[in-house]
C-alpha cells in the first residue's frame, strides 16, 4: 500500500517545504535565480577580522557560478537570465547578489547597486548574500525601505552554531554575532535565510542537529543545507592534504539531513539540500557531484522512515 504524503507545504511526494512550493504559491509563476557579482570583498579577506577568508571559501568568494566580474550587473542578468529563459520561457527572476560578502560597502554603494534592480519590472525579488557582521543599522534600513516595492532576501552564512569550529575554519565571528544580527533584522519585513554546512571538521552529527535545534525558533524564513565541498586553492584543501579529516558518506549525509528536516519547523522553507561543486576543482566527497542522486535518496529515506519536516520539532520555552 502506498504510503500518503503527510506534509501539509507539498504538491508532490516531497516530504519538506521546498523552495519550488514556496515560490509558485507565493508568485503564482515560474520564478527562477540569476546569479550575480556585484565585485564587493570580504571583511574576512582585507584584515578588518581576518585574512585568508573561510579555510573552505574560494578565490570566487562562493560565486563560482554568478555573473563575470567584467561585465556590469545589468549584463551579467541579461545573459544570465536568457540561459534560464531558454528552458522556462515565461519565468520571472530573483537577482541573486551571490559573490562574496554583498553589503560590505558604504550605504551609496549599496544603493547603487541594488535600486536598479529594485526598479526592474522583470525582477520579483533581490536576494542579498552577506554576513552577519556586515549589517549594520543604517544597511538594515535601508534594505527594508525596498521591501515596500520588491521581496527581499538576505542570505545569512551562519555555517554552524559551535564556536570552535567557527574559529577551526577561520569564519571570523562568533555565534553570539550571528544572535545580535538576527534580532535586530526580527523587526523588519527581510526575509532571512541561513546557510549550514554538514561535514565541517570533526563536527559530530550531534554537533550538526544541535545547529538546527539552535535555529530552529529563530525568527528565520529559509535554510540553506550544504555538504562540505573541499576545493582545490583553498586553505581547507592543504589542511585535507596534509591531515585528512572525517568526511560524511553519502549515507550518513541523507541520515544527518532527514534527521535535521525532522527538527525544523514546516513552515520553514528549504532552499537547499545539497550543494553545487565545481567539477575539475572538487577534491572530496565525489558523491556530491550526483546531486540528483543524492536529492532522490533523501525522498526515499523520508517515505523509509515514514518522516516529514518537522515531524520531531519542539518549540523551546
Amino acid at each position: 500500500m502506498k504510503k500518503v504524503n503527510p506534509f501539509p507545504f507539498s504538491d508532490d511526494n516531497k516530504r519538506y517545504h521546498t523552495w519550488n512550493y514556496y515560490l509558485k504559491h507565493q508568485y503564482h509563476e515560474k520564478v527562477f535565480k540569476v546569479a550575480l557579482n556585484a565585485n564587493f570583498s570580504c571583511p574576512n579577506r582585507d584584515g578588518t577580522c581576518g585574512v585568508g577568508g573561510c579555510s573552505f571559501c574560494g578565490s570566487l568568494g562562493s560565486g563560482e557560478y554568478a555573473g563575470d566580474i567584467h561585465e556590469d550587473l545589468f549584463a551579467q542578468f541579461e545573459e544570465r537570465k536568457a540561459m534560464m529563459k531558454r528552458k522556462w520561457p515565461d519565468g520571472s527572476a530573483i537577482a541573486y547578489f551571490q559573490a562574496y560578502t554583498n553589503t560590505y560597502a558604504k550605504l551609496d554603494t549599496l544603493k547603487k547597486t541594488f535600486d536598479p534592480f529594485v526598479n526592474r519590472e522583470d525582477v520579483v525579488a533581490l536576494s542579498i548574500a552577506t554576513r552577519c557582521d556586515c549589517l549594520e543599522d543604517d544597511k538594515i534600513a535601508y534594505l527594508q525601505s525596498l521591501t515596500k516595492q520588491k521581496d527581499i532576501w538576505i542570505e545569512l552564512g551562519l555555517q554552524s552554531i559551535h564556536d570552535e569550529t567557527a574559529k577551526r575554519v577561520n569564519r571570523g565571528h562568533d555565534y553570539q554575532t550571528f544572535l545580535d544580527c538576527i534580532q535586530r533584522l526580527k523587526h523588519t519585513d527581510l526575509k532571512i535565510c541561513i546557510h549550514i554546512i554538514n561535514s565541517l571538521p570533526y563536527e559530530s552529527k550531534e554537533m550538526m542537529l544541535n545547529t538546527v535545534r539552535a535555529i530552529a525558533d529563530l525568527p528565520i524564513h529559509a535554510v540553506k543545507i550544504h555538504m562540505l565541498h573541499i576545493m582545490e586553492d583553498t586553505q581547507m584543501a592543504k589542511e585535507y592534504k596534509e591531515h585528512p579529516f572525517p568526511i560524511l558518506t553519502k549515507e550518513e549525509y541523507i541520515d544527518v539531513v532527514v534527521s535535521q528536516l525532522e527538527l525544523l519547523p514546516p513552515e520553514i522553507i528549504i532552499q537547499r539540500l545539497t550543494g553545487d561543486g565545481v567539477k575539475d576543482k572538487l577534491i572530496a566527497p565525489d558523491w556530491t557531484l550526483k546531486k540528483v542522486v543524492v536529492l532522490n535518496d533523501i525522498d526515499k529515506e523520508m517515505v523509509r522512515r515514514n518522516t516529514w519536516q518537522g515531524k520531531h520539532y519542539k518549540k523551546s520555552v
